[in-house]
């Protein structure tokens, strides 16, 4: 129940993304389509006819077909055909794991578990599988695909980071959550001279914005100027700064404390989602059918309006801004790593030759059992030490980028052969490739590598940590790479140790099956050796020095 709910919450993401991305195409939605390499690219591997169309048609047909595979109650599900390995289709196939769509497998794993249907567990396991293929297909891949198509993918940019980088005397507008397209129209008309000129004429010095979780995330390398300030469990510190003069909340992890914190320090709270209501918090935004798509930039218009108001009402009030903040290198992607290297194989060739002794992608929000990003801090610390290069998204990122692991000077953290291959293009030990959805991007440039190597994902020195794994989606995403036969590893144990055969299949009985296992260690310095340990077994059977 708890990898279904997982597939709900980031496939619910995924809806909403290629929706938009179909409404824009149609016109209902005024966002204009940047990404056409990616719907193009993408379309192609679908099999969907590209030449002599219009992009929308293609864009709409690509929509359509990624919404099948999230709603379908029958048939093929063409994501994973067209675009997972051909070696985890077989594994998958033999093992009837394969999905029908997000829907069914999330209806289904609800009957299952409900009113003594399935006694099995093996057969309540065998689901659970679906499931985490149904998260990765649609929830994490469909999302990024139509995040990409509407948006672009972004390019690596230079981005401030930690509460230092608030502004006092500014409009200050915090967006928090997980959904981008009415973001990306906030943004859009607030950086306009329209409002920076209204902002300017009631006495501030103009309209800055900030992120907290993934929206900022997804915003600030796609050239948007938002600054990432915290990951979801610090949220009610940054309004406790007292800068903050509008909250601009979505979907996810957007907790009902933070209204506690914001009547304290007379910060507007503004909800935009039917799904996500907060206590006392005005909502503008789309109702419960999107029967409003076509008023998005009116929408965007009065929320800026609001914050506009809010500065008004709370000019006098204290603001204490602590002084910390940092540089952090931002946007790392498939599309960068081709265009910086001119392709895969300069990374490949690193990671072959023992420069590069593996490659970790570091992810996972934060929990309150342990000290608070202490934990993810530790763990990336001894593996760049150990010349482990780390790929990072989400809220983890965030620890990541404030204590400097993502500036260029970080290299110098790094162990010397890591060092070495950083330092000549003054590249950070941590490549920050956005929000969670993005795992995508991790996984495509160990796919990139795996390709030119000519190896299968689970034989390369490849590893998933989410040190401080804390809800549904963090489970799913693990889940999502042992289907890649690439083990995951953990600081947190997790909640199912009611059924030993269960607790057993999820943490080693899927080494046979999948070719990859879960690793548990509360101590973060012992976990990060462990993966150490194991990219050198990796290493050592593929004859890599």
């Amino acid at each position: 129940r708890q990898v279904a709910a997982g597939v709900a919450q980031h496939g619910a993401h995924a809806r909403e993304l290629l929706l938009s991305l179909k409404w824009a195409a149609q016109g209902k939605l005024d966002l204009p389509i940047i990404g056409e390499y990616k719907i193009i690219n993408t379309a192609k591997a679908f099999g969907i006819p590209t030449e002599g169309r219009e992009l929308k048609e293609v864009a709409i047909e690509l929509a359509d077909t990624l919404l099948t595979d999230l709603s379908q109650s029958s048939g093929e599900y063409k994501t994973i055909t067209a675009l997972a390995p051909k070696e985890r289709q077989e594994v998958w196939r033999k093992l009837d794991i394969l999905p029908i769509s997000a829907y069914n497998e999330v209806f289904e794993a609800y009957h299952r578990t409900g009113v003594g249907t399935d006694g099995d567990w093996r057969s309540v396991m065998q689901h659970l599988l679906r499931c985490g293929l149904a998260f990765t297909f649609t929830g994490v891949v469909a999302a990024n695909i139509a995040t990409d198509a509407l948006f672009g993918v972004g390019d690596r940019v230079t981005s401030k980071s930690n509460m230092g980088a608030l502004k006092k005397g500014w409009v200050n507008i915090a967006v928090h959550g997980h959904l981008p397209t009415l973001v990306s129209l906030i943004v859009e008309i607030g950086n306009s001279k329209e409002y920076q000129d209204k902002a300017r004429a009631i006495g501030a010095q103009g309209i800055a914005f900030y992120g907290v979780c993934c929206s900022g995330l997804s915003a600030m390398y796609r050239n948007w100027g938002v600054v990432p300030l915290s990951n979801a469990v610090t949220a009610e510190l940054v309004i406790g700064t007292g800068a903050l003069d509008l909250w601009v909340a979505d979907v996810q992890d957007v907790y009902p404390a933070i209204m506690d914190v914001a009547n304290c320090f007379q910060t507007k709270v503004v909800t935009t989602s039917s799904s996500a209501r907060l206590p006392g918090a005005e909502h503008i935004g789309y109702d419960h059918h999107h029967s409003n798509i076509a008023e998005t930039r009116n929408l965007a218009r009065k929320i800026l309006d609001r914050a506009l108001q809010s500065h008004e009402k709370r000019k006098g009030l204290p603001v204490y801004i602590p002084p910390y903040e940092v540089e952090a290198e931002v946007g790392f992607s498939v599309e960068f790593v081709h265009k910086h290297y001119g392709g895969m194989e300069p990374l490949a060739h690193a990671l072959k030759s023992g420069e590069i002794l593996g490659i970790v992608n570091m992810v996972g929000c934060t929990n309150p059992k342990v000290p608070y990003e202490r934990a993810i801090i530790d763990v990336a610390q001894t593996l760049i030490e150990n010349n482990v290069l780390i790929l990072t998204n989400g809220c983890a990122s965030f620890p990541l980028m404030k204590l400097g692991f993502c500036q260029k000077s970080a290299y110098k953290k790094a162990g010397a052969s890591l060092r070495a291959f950083l330092e000549k293009d003054e590249l950070p030990p941590v490549w920050h490739v956005g929000e969670c959805i993005d795992n995508t991007r991790s996984s495509g440039i160990f796919a990139g590598i795996a390709g030119v190597l000519d190896k299968n994902l689970y034989e390369l020195p490849l590893a998933f940590t989410s040190p401080e794994w804390a809800n549904e989606k963090g489970v799913d995403a693990s889940l999502g790479f042992r289907l890649m036969g690439i083990d995951s590893y953990h600081c947190v144990e997790y909640q199912i140790h009611g059924s030993a055969n269960v607790i057993h299949f999820f943490k080693e009985g899927t080494r046979r099956a999948l070719g990859s296992v879960m690793h548990v260690d509360t101590d973060p310095v012992a976990l990060a050796l462990k993966m150490v340990s194991d990219m050198r077994l990796k290493r050592k059977a593929l004859g890599w020095q």
